[in-house]
């Protein structure tokens, strides 16, 4: 692993130095209000960028709708430091209207004993950033594991578990949403919509990586899904306003469609997002057939 940003243009450099501030700031502010001594001595002990701009593949074409998002692994000392709301929600809300941070930063926060865990089992998402991941912020004594590979054969079989599981219930939403379309039943369509979508992206992070974030935001799922499969780009539509708009109406649906008085919805845009929810979902199939008879060529079964 890596603890330098030079790959990256000056901008970006900037940009994950502010937000690394940022991120420690205001986690020092959180616990620095607790009682508790552990919390209060809490500690941030990593944090690593991961995904394309770790890689050195990412996207910044915000004019056609495409730009790839910083992503962050928290790493804490201690489990309740990992709740997003309790610790790091005012970090992120001044990090999204920081206007000198121009591109998206999604955080996930985990103990050191979570990620290493994922190491030795030989998860790919821990692996993949153990190899590719760059260290903006490190205390001594903060090690990853040493990765441990993944034997095909189980990789094969925790993997179609996975894509038997999810795939019923992306179906079981999509079926649920035409119910209430039919009905009318506008904002209960769009939540499920919502639904199927983050079933969708979950069940593709967990065929390919074991790993899904405790998030129910479907643009920071969307991120990581297409980081790794660029075939579900297709799946929404990015090129005009009235897409992106659309797109943001099933976001919000999972909040707002069920407590906002606020939020409407018609039938045009529904169907519109149904269609790409179908296309994502049907996308999400092939892909994960395609990684399954991989894994078991692999294994020779």
């Amino acid at each position: 692993m890596r603890n330098d940003v030079d790959h990256l243009p000056p901008a970006q450099q900037e940009e994950l130095a502010r937000t690394t501030r940022v991120l420690l700031d205001e986690f020092s502010v959180a616990i620095s209000r607790s009682t508790q001594p552990w919390k209060k001595n809490g500690k941030v002990r990593k944090i690593v960028l991961f995904g394309s701009y770790a890689r050195g593949d990412w996207v910044d074409e915000p004019e056609n709708g495409y730009q790839s998002d910083y992503d962050l692994l928290i790493i804490v000392s201690h489990a309740d430091l990992t709740e997003i709301a309790d610790y790091w929600y005012v970090a992120e809300d001044k990090i999204l209207r920081d206007p000198a941070i121009t591109r998206p930063v999604n955080i996930i926060v985990h103990t050191l004993d979570e990620v290493n865990r994922g190491l030795t089992r030989g998860e790919y998402f821990w692996v993949d950033i153990a190899r590719d991941g760059v260290v903006l912020y490190d205390l001594p004594g903060s090690e990853l594991a040493t990765p441990m590979p993944l034997t095909a054969t189980d990789a094969y079989e925790m993997a179609s578990g996975y894509f038997a599981d999810w795939l019923s219930k992306i179906d079981t939403a999509i079926e649920g949403a035409d119910f209430y379309i039919r009905k009318g039943h506008h904002n209960d369509a769009a939540f499920t919509l919502h639904q199927a979508a983050e079933r969708a992206y979950t069940c593709f992070l967990l065929v390919r990586s074991q790993y899904v974030p405790r998030s129910h935001n479907l643009k920071f799922l969307r991120s990581l899904a297409e980081d790794r499969e660029p075939r579900l780009v297709e799946a929404w539509p990015r090129a005009t306003k009235v897409d992106r708009r659309r797109f943001e109406l099933a976001k919000r649906a999972y909040v707002e469609a069920r407590y906002s008085a606020a939020y409407a919805i018609d039938n045009d845009d529904l169907q519109a997002i149904k269609s790409a929810v179908t296309m994502l979902r049907d996308t999400v199939e092939t892909v994960s057939r395609e990684w399954l008879d991989g894994l078991r060529q692999k294994a020779d079964l």
